[in-house]
């Protein structure tokens, strides 16, 4: 049955459509195709010759910038060197400049330079009045004045002026027009001495700018990026030195940018042209190339004629083969007929082997085929589903046997009334099921309506679909669901409210993790994320962004009273007992705050902005909030440059180690030196470690340097004196590698230096975190005879049990209780209690920050045994504190020997 409607079905598409009318047809719309194809390609070669000009003109002005900047550049240097030599013998004022810098030596010297680089051109020196002293070009030098040149009076009464101007002048020793490169010469405290300059000639520009070869029509010039012509190929003497920055918006705009490619018209000849621009990388110069739009296209319009050609042989290819074709039409429509009797005996054994539900209806509504698919998805009679029953007939008969619930009749008319297009719908059985069912209308009126289970994927679909936007433990919003929220509210924000969006860090959670395992971790996250539910708003949107983080998206704020009342009752739920897996935990957290439009209205600022609030507070002590302020962001940028700065300082060298000595108290002798680390930043000069070295901690650069400063002082320390020790603070972090011990073990034996002699500073911090590893530690430096201190004294925690558990031989007191030593209600019984205890536990003492001859006195009577501070001597490099070695030891010899005659004399 099947396969006798089949061909019925082709024989009349092959008649009623006339396939040799539309065969006519198709070969028309082909060849008009071709035609159409041919004027598209046309303008793609016309589109693709300018681009490939425009490349041509790039790859030149590129290569021109680079040539001229290297030369410009070798002149810098020449420039720089005579500054250099200027400042090395010593001269300091202008008379001293004319003098020293006008004879035929220093001519010679120049000349020899100028010869070393021959297309440098000569160099000529002009003393702070404008006068010519010396030429690398000329001797005797000719009597010529500079001093009205703009660049010599900017230099001169400019004293913010660059170092070096470029400008086109006439020539007044040659009287050519000429190209000045000038740098000016300061003395070391601050005067302006001179200028030292070249001329350049733009013959000796355009001579290489005629080696260069773009065709006819093509220009190459270079000029000031204030807009002068400096030089120009092919030449022209009227247009040098005029300013083309005052013409149209393009040519302006062209001065204002590093690299340009376009099109204009040329302001010299009136031609359309395309043009390429390039700065010089250190220097205010643009090369620049162009062509005429006309010159351009010469090679495209001998490609066109080539292409008209091809086309018309194309058209008429296709003409003879569409006859061909035409003629085996019919004896391939009678094969066809043949295959596709044996295609439809196949199409029914698939049809009756589906997964879907197949119907095939005619142009009257009527039954044409049904596959046994349907009729068992619905569990339908096929005695009553079968060829010619209505579409009417085969929905009553679903309503019957309960697969079908609506109204036959209003179901039955909506499907016919959008059967003329492809349609599709889900449908939803009385057993709970999802059908799809897709109608495909065919061009004979009728219809094929496949129906399809989709239960299962639908509910696949939903979980994955959940799964993506979901947090998979606490069923929270996940970070991608938390953008896209926060992107629509950002988009509806309205006038006079404000999104606040808080980003919130528990606290302390890697140590339930660590103490209690992942499992309590797990509990407490989840006990977290139904607390924070709690406590919002039902317009309010609560995330978890990943780890121990979560996020609230509060809208429609009109007062910072909102904001506040949230995080309080957010601070509430949180800091409350929770009862984890049977254990009672309680934690706390850290909430940064961000508020669009006031603190940005992109997504990614206002993300990165909530999240540098809540590093603040974290920052601030943590189990606190802070609101985004602008200085975050330049504090953050700020530390990120210093942190990369400092990693460049360690690898290229850039630390230094100073030492600040110790003096004793009792006999005025020099005990040891503590080890500073300083940095010598090339641009913000010395950068103070207070700055640095808590970065370093941070990031963990603390354990490179502290081991290099280790290795450096002990290096230097076994130079000095016997009596004299070395003091060398530890940070916290370096105690966390495990490897301290050796490194200091390896720093003693390569630089020699006894272990007696070496004593490691460390703070109370270095304890409090982990007391019993850090104790081991100290036992095991102490073995090897390495004295051990106990800085900072009395800021922290100043745990007694400390001074218990490990003999200290030294307690330094710190400076904030030296400062006020003196007061009426100073900080003197705080000394004396310190330095009594030290004392009974055999321990020495010293006090830091000592500046002024009182506190030292008060120090000296309160039985403290050293001092450290600038009332003795500042921190100085190593070859520094030899010399005040020497001198102190000098000093006290000279004392002691004044005393004995005193004492002889008496």
């Amino acid at each position: 049955m099947m396969t006798r409607f089949g061909n019925r079905l082709f024989d009349q598409a092959f008649v009623r459509s006339g396939p040799i009318r539309w065969l006519v047809v198709g070969g028309t719309l082909l060849i008009a195709a071709i035609a159409i194809g041919s004027v598209l390609m046309a303008q793609n070669f016309r589109e693709r010759a300018l681009r490939n000009s425009g490349r041509e003109l790039d790859n030149t002005v590129l290569m021109l910038a680079h040539h001229f900047d290297q030369q410009l550049q070798d002149f810098a240097v020449i420039q720089r060197d005579f500054v250099d030599h200027a400042r090395s013998i010593g001269i300091a004022s202008v008379a001293d400049f004319r003098a020293r810098l006008s004879g035929e030596g220093i001519h010679k010297m120049l000349r020899s330079k100028i010869e070393a680089l021959p297309y440098i051109g000569g160099v000529n020196i002009i003393d702070a009045e404008g006068n010519l002293i010396n030429s690398s070009t000329a001797w005797p030098v000719p009597k010529v004045n500079m001093a009205d040149r703009a660049y010599f009076r900017t230099f001169k009464y400019d004293p913010n002026s660059p170092d070096v101007l470029i400008e086109p002048l006439h020539s007044r020793v040659s009287g050519a027009w000429t190209i000045l490169v000038a740098r000016k010469i300061i003395a070391p405290n601050g005067e302006f001495l001179g200028v030292v300059g070249r001329g350049i000639e733009p013959a000796n520009f355009e001579k290489f700018f005629a080696s260069v070869a773009l065709g006819e029509g093509g220009t190459i010039s270079m000029l000031h990026r204030d807009g002068t012509l400096l030089a120009r190929y092919p030449r022209s003497s009227e247009l040098m030195g005029r300013n083309f920055k005052t013409g149209s918006f393009e040519q302006q705009r062209v001065f204002g940018l590093d690299q340009f490619a376009g099109r204009f018209v040329s302001p010299v000849d009136g031609e359309d042209r395309l043009i390429s621009s390039r700065a010089l990388p250190h220097f205010p110069i643009l090369m620049m190339a162009t062509t005429t739009r006309a010159s351009a296209l010469t090679d495209w319009r001998e490609q066109i004629g080539m292409l008209i050609s091809v086309a018309i042989a194309s058209a008429l290819a296709i003409a003879g083969v569409l006859i061909a074709v035409v003629r085996k039409l019919l004896e391939q429509h009678r094969l066809s007929r043949e295959q596709l009797t044996l295609e439809k005996q196949r199409l029914d054994r698939a049809v009756n082997n589906m997964t879907q539900g197949l119907l095939l209806f005619d142009a009257e509504r009527r039954l044409v085929v049904c596959n046994q698919r349907y009729i068992d998805m619905y569990g339908l009679s096929a005695a009553i589903v079968k060829p010619g029953c209505s579409f009417h007939d085969i929905i009553a008969h679903r309503k019957v046997t309960g697969s079908f619930t609506g109204d036959v009749d209003d179901y039955v008319a909506r499907v016919l009334k959008g059967i003329h297009a492809r349609n599709s719908m889900v449908v939803e059985t009385s057993d709970g099921r999802s059908i799809h069912i897709l109608n495909e209308p065919l061009a004979d009126g009728g219809w094929v309506a496949t129906h399809e289970d989709i239960t299962e994927r639908r509910r696949i679909e939903e979980r994955i679909t959940h799964l993506a936007h979901y947090d998979a433990l606490t069923d929270l919003p996940n970070r991608t669901m938390f953008h896209e929220h926060l992107r629509e509210e950002l988009a509806a924000v309205g006038n006079g409210e404000e999104i606040a969006v808080h980003y919130i860090d528990i606290d302390e959670f890697k140590g339930v993790n660590d103490a209690l395992g992942h499992l309590v971790g797990d509990e407490l996250l989840k006990s977290v994320a139904a607390s924070l539910r709690r406590c919002t708003g039902p317009a309010d949107f609560v995330a978890r962004l990943g780890g121990d983080e979560f996020a609230i998206v509060q809208s429609a704020v009109t007062s910072l009273d909102q904001v506040n009342e949230l995080v309080a009752r957010i601070f509430e739920a949180i800091r409350s007992p929770f009862d984890c897996l049977g254990h009672h935990l309680i934690t706390d957290a850290s909430i940064g705050i961000a508020l669009a439009p006031e603190h940005g209205t992109a997504l990614d600022q206002i993300l990165k902005n909530a999240d540098m609030a809540m590093y603040a507070a974290k920052s601030a002590g943590r189990r606190t909030y802070r609101f985004f302020e602008p200085e975050m962001d330049a504090k953050a940028r700020e530390r990120r440059q210093l942190e990369s700065d400092l990693r460049h300082a360690i690898a290229q060298g850039g630390l230094e180690v100073y030492y600040q000595p110790c003096l004793s108290l009792k006999d005025d002798r020099i005990t040891g030196c503590e080890a500073l680390v300083r940095w010598r930043h090339p641009e913000r000069g010395m950068v103070s470690p207070a700055e640095f070295i808590p970065i370093a901690e941070d990031t963990g650069l603390i354990n490179e340097i502290g081991e290099w400063v280790l290795a450096t002082a002990c290096r230097d320390a076994a130079s000095w004196p016997d009596d004299i020790r070395l003091a060398v603070n530890v940070s916290p972090v370096q105690f966390k590698s495990g490897t301290l011990a050796l490194k200091i073990m390896a720093a003693l034996a390569a630089s020699n230096l006894p272990a007696s002699r070496l004593e490691l500073e460390i703070t109370e911090a270095v304890l409090i975190r982990d007391d019993d590893a850090a104790l081991t530690i100290l036992h095991q430096l102490r073995a090897i005879g390495v004295r051990i201190a106990l800085d900072d004294f009395g800021t922290g925690y100043s745990s007694l049990s400390y001074l218990h558990r490990f003999p200290f031989d030294k307690i330094k007191i710190d400076r904030c209780f030296v400062d006020d030593i003196a007061g009426p209600d100073g900080s003197a019984s705080i000394v004396q209690a310190v330095v009594n205890l030290a004392a009974a536990r055999r321990m020495t003492t010293t006090a830091e920050g000592v500046e002024t001859e009182e506190q030292q006195r008060l120090l000296r009577a309160l039985g403290c045994s050293e001092m450290q501070g600038y009332l003795f001597s500042a921190a100085k490099p190593a070859d520094k504190v030899l010399e005040l070695f020497a001198l102190h030891r000098s000093r006290l010899a000279q004392r002691e020997g004044s005393g004995s005659r005193r004492r002889e004399a008496g």
